[in-house]
């Protein structure tokens, strides 16, 4: 079923958009990948837009504020990662080797989060669940259904990964691409490239990537968006075929289409 009722605990729970244009980066992911928005408003910060297809959350968007823009805060797509505690887990996470970058907090009644840096510099945020129990939806087109680190350190990257949530990183079968496959529980979850696959100019992050059922043609309708496309479209044998993208306002995402060769 694509219906989620609850996120475990090591898994995606939610993606988070931060834009400088809310406005326009809603009107992008709504012709893309034909999602609702619902609006709540945050007082000063503005409104907080909910993305939703068939009633279920899919993701977030916030307006940077001035402040973030004054500290370099790019537009960027963050991943969330579920915890039972965010108190005990950034405290885990700490020991590790991790950085706290906003402690601990409470979002009203609906959950309590943390931002952290791995020891490689990729940012993540850690929810623990409240009334909002995160992503609602999976396994159709315009959902999230992959995230793969990219990470100058894949060793350094695992082993703090593995320590924090328990995650299983390890080869796939028959696999000697040096890609490293998460498993959290029974699902897989996503990946880490090796260090020679990525771009040596970007800095450390978390590519997240969205299900879609043509590659080619959602590419071209986000470049037509005003999107620009960074890589592909492009097949990876025997997996799928797979296109990064920077929206319109600069935030990158990869499309990803399952099972097509050639």
């Amino acid at each position: 079923m694509p219906h989620i009722e609850t996120n475990p605990p090591g898994s995606f729970t939610w993606i988070e958009l931060a834009s400088p244009d809310q406005t326009a980066s809603k009107h992008f992911y709504q012709t893309l990948f034909g999602w609702d928005v619902a609006e709540f408003p945050m007082g000063s910060s503005g409104t907080y837009a909910i993305f939703r297809l068939e009633g279920r959350d899919t993701g977030g968007c916030y307006t940077i504020t001035p402040q973030m823009h004054q500290e370099g805060v790019p537009p960027h797509w963050m991943l969330y990662i579920g915890a039972e505690s965010a108190d005990a887990t950034t405290t885990h996470a700490a020991e590790a080797g991790g950085k706290v970058v906003v402690a601990p907090f409470d979002v009203f009644e609906f959950g309590r989060m943390a931002v952290l840096q791995d020891p490689t510099g990729a940012m993540f945020s850690l929810w623990q669940p409240k009334l909002n129990k995160g992503i609602g939806i999976s396994g159709v087109p315009g959902t999230l259904c992959w995230g793969d680190l990219s990470t100058p350190d894949q060793d350094a990257a695992a082993a703090f990964y593995r320590k924090v949530f328990g995650w299983e990183i390890a080869p796939g079968e028959h696999d000697d691409s040096g890609y490293l496959h998460i498993r959290n529980g029974e699902q897989f979850i996503g990946g880490i490239p090796p260090a020679a696959h990525r771009n040596p100019n970007a800095p450390p992050h978390w590519l997240l990537y969205f299900y879609v059922v043509d590659c080619d043609a959602s590419a071209a309708q986000a470049k037509e968006l005003g999107a620009a496309l960074h890589m592909g479209p492009m097949t990876i044998e025997n997996v799928g075929r797979m296109a990064i993208v920077a929206d319109p306002q600069g935030a990158v995402f990869a499309l990803f289409q399952p099972g097509r060769q050639g």
